[in-house]
């Protein structure tokens, strides 16, 4: 039995579905059971909470952890899920004897970058190895997958998209298909224990190319507006006081406009931004995070 915690997000719900064509029992904590499909042991719990980490853990080998409080929902953080959430998940895995955990983070992620979810990962990571439990940690690039969700959705659902800045800084996106693979060979090879994977995607793209793309390659259609870099800043600070994890999106954003992130492809990542737009339909795109 292998636990997914955050099992029903973009990379989560990919990864399931490789473990289950391998033949392996997978249970999925998730803040809710309705997305779960009959071939999954489902248990609804928060991932902050101990006592639904202990019985999320309890019979299972390995863990892997694809949480994440990265987003524009209220009372969701990066610190207390990426850090404290799997901060919880290690003490709970340890008591359980799990054999192996698999922890996700992020490329670059390190303690002083200005994003905040790079710094909670980091964090995270050294928790992990200071645990005791035999553990792997994946570093992936963005994920195509949501990105083109998050800027080409609203072109599906209302004909017209926001991109954050300029969107003309190149960044590296992997897709989730190549990041679950890299996950289950972290299941299966024991040489991997121990080791920090960075997985990149073979692009290094612009949001502006991620919207051009999509609409060459499925015929849809929509304006496209840019928010300033001005307003962005003065958005993040007022939002601070009473929607801090909107504040922290945005000010996300506006280090993806300016700042290097470009990678080498890494991890044998093979799938492009081509490829995730064909196989995401106009009426699919904006029905998963």
């Amino acid at each position: 039995m292998i636990l997914v915690a955050g099992g029903t997000g973009t990379l989560g719900t990919v990864l399931t579905a490789g473990l289950l064509q391998r033949g392996t029992q997978v249970r999925v904590l998730t803040r809710s059971g309705t997305e779960l499909s009959d071939d999954v042991e489902g248990v609804v719990g928060d991932v902050r909470s101990p006592d639904d980490a202990a019985r999320a853990v309890q019979g299972a080998r390995a863990v892997v952890s694809v949480v994440t409080g990265f987003g524009p929902v209220r009372g969701i953080t990066t610190r207390g899920v990426d850090l404290e959430g799997n901060r919880t998940l290690f003490a709970a895995a340890r008591e359980a004897g799990i054999e192996h955990f698999v922890l996700l983070s992020v490329h670059e992620a390190s303690p002083d970058h200005p994003i905040e979810l790079f710094r909670m990962k980091y964090a995270a990571e050294q928790e992990l190895r200071a645990s005791g439990l035999a553990w792997t940690i994946v570093r992936p690039t963005a994920y195509l997958e949501t990105w083109v969700r998050l800027l080409c959705g609203p072109l599906v659902e209302k004909g017209k998209t926001r991109v954050f800045g300029r969107g003309q800084n190149p960044i590296n996106f992997v897709s989730v298909r190549d990041v679950a693979r890299v996950v289950e060979q972290a299941l299966l090879d024991p040489e991997q224990r121990g080791q920090a994977i960075e997985v990149a995607g073979p692009e290094n793209l612009t949001m502006n190319a991620v919207v051009e793309t999509f609409l060459a390659e499925t015929g849809a259609s929509g304006s496209v507006r840019h928010v300033p870099r001005a307003a962005m800043r003065a958005g993040s600070v007022v939002l601070r006081a009473f929607n801090p994890s909107l504040a922290a999106l945005i000010s996300a954003a506006l280090v993806m406009d300016t700042r290097d992130m470009r990678a080498m492809a890494a991890g044998g990542a093979t799938y492009r931004l081509q490829d995730v737009c064909r196989a995401l339909s106009p009426q699919g795109v904006s029905g998963a995070e």
